[in-house]
């Protein structure tokens, strides 16, 4: 097969950012060695004749296929741990204050990847709520564009060695040994947690109800200003006043161009 040329990369490029707003112009490399492989392997003979296929495939699998092997999903327990301290500590007594008729909680795992944070979040929200918490709707949405990562969430089994950072307690009450190298989410918390392929591009959100907390992390590093805006803008919508976002900490909004109030580093609020 022919190596990819710089035409063909851009055009690649263009395909990613358009549909799930990625900017993978400077990943050169990145892309060239997940693709090429895959694409010499089923028969393409220039990755322009792969493109074409993508773009042709009316059942989406082959642009889904481009997407699990394009992005990258870093992610693991307590990642930006402060993070969890405020949200247990702050916004779930707030919420817990300011909903207690309703008792009806609506949180959104957006860009969930491997399912780390949406468990962990599942398992502050239990241990927070103790016995009361079957009075109380809970679920919590992840969503992720990538299938794959979705696939490992939605099993909830882990290396050992990733579940260390976490209170013993935690691995006592949520996690159960598969062997020695895995252990698994327990069923109850994992019917906690929803996982639902999303692509945060799309224009219009399907959602009927706003959110009262939403945790978009190290995702918009990967879009430019514009789409950063435009989704940040969304998420303001659709989220209930006094309700909580949560990004990176590399990742920044331009308060003149948000409405949401700067709380902390890397925390926002409706007001």
């Amino acid at each position: 097969m022919k190596p990819i040329t710089e035409k063909e990369f851009n055009q690649l490029v263009d395909i990613i950012k358009s549909k799930y707003g990625v900017n993978l112009l400077n990943k050169k490399a990145l892309v060239i060695g997940r693709l090429q492989n895959y694409t010499e392997q089923n028969g393409f003979k220039s990755f322009s004749e792969y493109l074409a296929y993508v773009l042709t495939d009316k059942t989406g699998r082959a642009l889904t296929t481009l997407i699990n092997k394009v992005t990258t999903n870093h992610t693991f327990f307590m990642r930006e741990a402060e993070h969890f301290s405020f949200f247990q500590n702050k916004v779930l007594p707030y919420l817990e204050a300011t909903e207690s008729a309703k008792k009806d909680l609506r949180i959104w795992s957006a860009g969930c990847s491997t399912g780390e944070e949406p468990y962990t979040l599942a398992m502050i929200v239990d241990e927070h709520f103790g016995l009361e918490k079957n009075l109380w709707d809970t679920i919590i949405l992840a969503t992720d564009i990538s299938t794959k990562v979705l696939e490992t969430a939605c099993n909830g089994v882990y290396p050992n060695e990733l579940i260390e950072v976490l209170p013993q307690k935690w691995k006592n009450n949520y996690f159960v040994r598969v062997n020695e190298e895995n252990s698994k989410i327990i069923s109850r918390l994992k019917d906690d947690v929803i996982f639902k392929k999303f692509n945060l591009m799309q224009d219009i959100f399907p959602f009927r109800r706003k959110f009262h907390v939403i945790f978009c992390r190290n995702v918009m590093i990967y879009f430019d200003l514009t789409t950063r805006t435009e989704l940040v803008n969304k998420f303001y919508e659709f989220m209930e006043q006094g309700g909580y976002l949560f990004i990176g900490h590399s990742e920044s909004l331009n308060r003149e161009e948000t409405r949401f109030k700067y709380i902390l580093p890397a925390v926002y609020r409706k007001e």
